[in-house]
């Protein structure tokens, strides 16, 4: 006997599907995104405890006791994770998800003789396996438990092909027979395909292969949906899968480069992680003094904030100088790339932390222009995303991506730690252009020395 009618059953996963879409509008701007965080919550809450009420469960003991283990696990790791770590974060979590999505799938096998729902369960562990260990991958490269940079050896695209034609040819043989250690042969294969894609990812691209595997997760969700018979795992599947995708294609256009490219770039030599040996070019350096008085008398000013500021933990004290310079009627806009820090949307989150003011921040499009009425563009932690090679070096592995042109300030401020180079690995020439100065050190360090410089003026 269950609690819950289908009638009943129906209406709440309709507003639990409501809420999902909602959590996505709410998602697509900085000013709603923590509603929408909480939207997306609460119809996750209501689908959940929807299940528990409309259905005869087994070993419910044994579920929540799954549900505690997870929450005890999940809660302290997502409060203290540092925003630089975020994109490890949700890298993990997909890859929890398309993995759960595939042992739900290999459990469900033994259930049924229908081919088609088996069509739907070897969909499920293939694409669940591959977003599993091709998420494990990604965060190791991350977290720099491994190396950044691509990783290729003689025989791979070989081997790689041979592991997506076992996987093919075993998903035949369960959708035939149903043979459930055939099935965990195509989970075997499946991870082996995730490892393989991954390895030749290097530097930048790794973000947009989290959210390519996103898709994928979400893709093993639906098909999870159809293998249980739940709708509410159809939908919210589906709108991972097309949100995922729409953000893959829209972080590729931002770096100009295509899915295909990112993912088997490395065979041809076409991937962002080059060298990370620093230059030992000559630059002009400057001090905390004299960075204050070009700030302090200048009466526009474009910050650009990239990875260096997230790990410096410098948000609050630039948010501190962009409120000093306004106080002396300097005007403060941050130019945001799309694919600075490590995610979009990075640096738009980590200077709301900040109460960076929503209307301070302005994305490429619309900043691009204003670097020439600008007297000062300030860059902090930014490499990549400002580097004109990416418009005059054919042969660079970023060239194409669209850049801020910072280059066109008449007086340009880099905070960096070293000389060495960025996610993509060769040198900024903008670094050493005549109307370009450097000041060295941890940029929260710089950038406190500089306010307070700007203070005392």
């Amino acid at each position: 006997m269950t609690i819950l009618s289908p009638t009943s059953t129906a209406v709440l996963y309709l507003v639990a599907a409501i809420c999902f879409i909602l959590a996505l509008k709410g998602l697509s701007s900085p000013k709603t995104a923590r509603r929408g965080n909480l939207i997306g919550a609460a119809g996750a809450l209501i689908g959940v405890v929807t299940v528990f009420l409309s259905m005869k469960l087994d070993n419910i003991p044994w579920i929540l006791a799954a549900i505690a283990v997870g929450s005890a696990i999940a809660a302290p790791v997502a409060r203290r994770v540092q925003m630089t770590q975020m994109p490890q974060l949700v890298a993990l979590f997909n890859g929890v998800g398309g993995g759960a999505a595939a042992l739900v799938a290999l459990l469900e096998l033994s259930h049924t003789d229908d081919p088609w729902v088996r069509l739907a369960v070897v969909f499920t562990l293939l694409v669940g396996a591959i977003s599993f260990s091709g998420s494990l991958v990604t965060f190791a490269k991350l977290q720099e438990l491994m190396t950044t940079r691509p990783i290729v050896f003689p025989g791979l695209p070989v081997i790689m092909a041979a592991a997506l034609l076992a996987a093919v040819g075993a998903s035949v043989a369960v959708i035939m027979t149903g043979n459930g250690w055939l099935a965990v042969l195509l989970l075997v294969f499946g991870l082996l395909t995730g490892v393989l894609l991954v390895l030749p990812v290097g530097g930048a691209d790794v973000p947009i292969v989290i959210s390519l595997l996103n898709a994928f997760t979400g893709l093993a969700v639906a098909a999870s949906g159809l293998v249980l018979g739940n709708v509410l795992l159809v939908v919210a599947g589906t709108l991972v899968g097309a949100s995922g995708t729409i953000l893959t294609r829209a972080m590729a256009s931002a770096m100009g480069r295509s899915v295909t490219g990112i993912l088997f770039g490395a065979f041809k030599g076409g991937s962002t992680a080059g060298s990370t040996v620093a230059s030992d070019r000559p630059v002009r350096s400057s001090s905390a003094e004299d960075v204050a008085v070009l700030l302090g008398y200048a009466q526009k000013v474009v910050i650009v904030p990239g990875y260096g500021l997230a790990v410096a933990q410098g948000q609050h004290t630039i948010a501190e100088l962009q409120s000093e310079l306004e106080s002396r009627g300097i005007q403060v806009v941050f130019a945001i790339h799309p694919v600075a820090g490590r995610m979009p949307g990075h640096m738009n989150v980590l200077l709301a932390e900040a109460n960076v003011p929503y209307e301070s921040l302005k994305e490429m499009s619309e900043v691009n222009p204003e670097f020439k009425t600008a007297d000062v563009a300030l860059v902090v932690g930014a490499n990549d995303v400002v580097n004109p090679a990416a418009k005059t070096s054919p042969g660079s592995p970023i060239y194409g991506m669209p850049i801020l042109e910072v280059e066109q300030a008449p007086q340009v401020v880099f905070l960096k730690r070293s000389m060495r180079p960025g996610f993509a690995g060769i040198e900024n020439e903008l670094l050493f252009e005549p109307q370009t100065t450097l000041l060295f050190g941890d940029a929260k360090e710089s950038l406190g020395k500089v306010l307070a410089a700007v203070k005392a003026l």
